[in-house]
């Protein structure tokens, strides 16, 4: 057992530090991952706690039709995690339910490592509806919900307890999923004060349906008297419903947003509470390509230290940035020739847009005029598209299928693909291959998206909405291009302006003046060092752990 005390302890619902570790959906897991690596390499004394999902969030399969299917393989933890000494009883719906302990230790770039503990109902001694709470991430009706949250809050920090955990000065929530663990604060002070002055909480989307809201009947049935009576949020006087990013947010001494945008739509969301803002970032190590990363070491030595070092890449020679993109270009074609059958060229203009497929992200809005996008496109570029939908997402399902069936419609006219399974060693191979990096959210409820930001360190320019973290680094034309007018967000006129873009600057730019195309190739990856999860980490410590919230200018 480890034995050292702990400054930060760091909870979130879900947490991906890589594809073998099947514990994280999409962009929340993946940037808690991203957190952490960057930690371990800052080597701050952070500790993390999640769920482990036996059966993770699932196998995707996508027919020729564009139907999702889902299979839930079951995760062996045993050779990936340590199965700990420590387990303990938590009594929920009126019963106890036993939850076992298991612990990866992420290892920085320094050799500090950060430990992430998992929690696990598939315990032999619970019964079966206990065993499965934690076995699928997002699963279940509301009642699993709350038993997850609980398990995650509530067993956190009894777990923190059990590992001797005394010198805690932040406890770091990100979204409401973890919101239980300050009514385990309150009851162990007793004091609002007590518990807020140890509290940040992180919230991470604009979108209703992100910030989950429970019965308070039900919360207090199943919770079994780990909900205080006394509790009067404004939802709950209202209209009797815990709402778990409100409960969060009232216990914090700070929160934040996840871009300057997110931060100001999130004040206004909570206007009763005081919301700064922190813009994502990620692990440059991880997300940049392995060709790329042996270019990097040639010239610009240090970089996996010191991501800011990306600022010199005008040292390296432009026919050899190309070379190396075009590697990873064939890389990332000859895997999706080996799936579809469309024959993707190397030589072609390849656009890329993988992510979450959720209605607001518009995957469909370059679709918008299919004949405008034949006219302009035809031979000249091709899509590569990936991205899963909740499996209770009717409307997610929907969007791919859609996309598919636009793949077949212009089948032998333009090529479009869909690549099934997205997961985290896709996107790095997708991220690091195409040429071009599409995103299109209905503004404003992109918080920050952080795919875009995996593509610049890649070299990729970005072709986006002004959204999220592209409002920050969007350079207009130098080191990639805005999409739409950010004050009137409408999809004809975002896709109009979408396709002028391609028609006008980029298509002419791309086999026309490979020199320019460069130029903006070396622009992106120098914006990418202002988007690392390094630089992040950096902000988070200075103004939300070192300095307890205060404000930091």
């Amino acid at each position: 057992m480890i034995k050292k005390q702990f400054d930060i302890a760091y909870f979130s619902a879900e947490i991906g530090v890589s594809s073998s570790l099947p514990t994280y959906s999409g962009g929340l897991g993946v940037l808690a991952g991203d957190h952490i690596k960057s930690s371990a390499d800052k080597e701050l004394n952070l500790c993390a706690i999640t769920l482990l999902y036996r059966e993770g969030y699932f196998k995707q399969r996508v027919d020729e039709k564009g139907i999702q299917t889902e299979t839930y393989p079951k995760f062996d933890p045993y050779p990936i995690l340590v199965k700990t000494d420590i387990s303990f009883t938590l009594r929920l719906r009126e019963r106890g339910v036993h939850i076992q302990v298991y612990r990866l230790d992420y290892r920085g770039q320094t050799g500090h490592t950060v430990p992430i503990y998992f929690l696990d109902t598939d315990f032999e001694d619970n019964f079966y509806d206990d065993r499965i709470i934690s076995l699928r991430l997002y699963s279940g009706d509301k009642d699993h919900r709350i038993l997850q949250e609980a398990i995650l809050g509530f067993g956190g920090m009894e777990l923190l307890t059990k590992l001797g955990q005394k010198n805690i000065s932040t406890y770091h929530m990100n979204e409401g999923h973890c919101s239980f663990l300050v009514l385990s604060l309150l009851e162990r002070f007793k004091d609002e004060e007590s518990v807020r002055s140890r509290c940040h909480f992180t919230t991470h989307t604009p979108v209703p349906a992100g910030h989950d809201q429970f019965s308070e009947v039900r919360v207090k049935k199943l919770l079994h008297g780990l909900m205080p009576e006394n509790l009067k949020l404004p939802s709950m006087v209202q209209n009797s419903r815990l709402h778990m990013t409100e409960l969060g947010l009232f216990f914090s001494r700070s929160a934040n947003g996840v871009s300057r945008l997110h931060g100001a739509v999130a004040q206004k969301q909570f206007p009763w509470s005081k919301i700064g803002y922190i813009t994502n970032g990620v692990h440059h190590v991880y997300w940049m390509g392995n060709i790329m990363k042996r270019l990097y070491d040639k010239y610009l030595e240090g970089w996996r230290i010191d991501p800011t070092l990306f600022k010199n890449v005008d040292n390296i020679p432009d026919k050899e940035l190309w070379e190396a993109h075009f590697k990873q270009k064939k890389a990332l074609l000859s895997y999706a020739n080996s799936q579809v059958s469309k024959a993707l060229d190397k030589d072609t203009l390849t656009i890329g847009f993988a992510r979450r497929a959720a209605t607001y992200k518009r995957a469909q809005l370059i679709f918008n005029d299919p004949k405008r996008l034949l006219d302009l496109g035809r031979g000249k570029i091709q899509i590569i598209f990936s991205g899963k939908a909740h499996p209770n997402d009717s409307e997610g399902k929907e969007l791919i299928r859609k996309i598919v069936e636009n793949a077949n419609s212009m089948f032998g006219k333009l090529k479009v693909v869909f690549l099934e399974n997205y997961n985290m060693w896709l996107g790095r191979l997708i991220t690091g291959g195409v040429d071009l990096w599409l995103n299109t959210p209905l503004r404003p409820n992109e918080a920050s998206g952080t795919s875009g930001m995996k593509a610049t360190l890649n070299g990729i320019p970005n072709l986006s909405i002004l959204d999220g973290w592209w409002e920050e680094g969007c350079k207009e034309g130098i080191n990639g291009w805005g999409i739409g007018n950010p004050k009137q967000p409408d999809d004809k006129m975002d896709a109009e302006h979408l396709y002028s873009v391609l028609e006008k600057d980029i298509i002419p730019k791309f086999y026309e003046d490979r020199n320019s195309w460069i130029k903006i190739m070396k622009e992106s990856i120098k914006t990418g060092a202002d988007f690392t999860s390094q630089r992040m980490i950096n902000e988070y410590n200075k103004k939300y752990y070192s300095n307890r919230g205060e404000d930091i200018e």
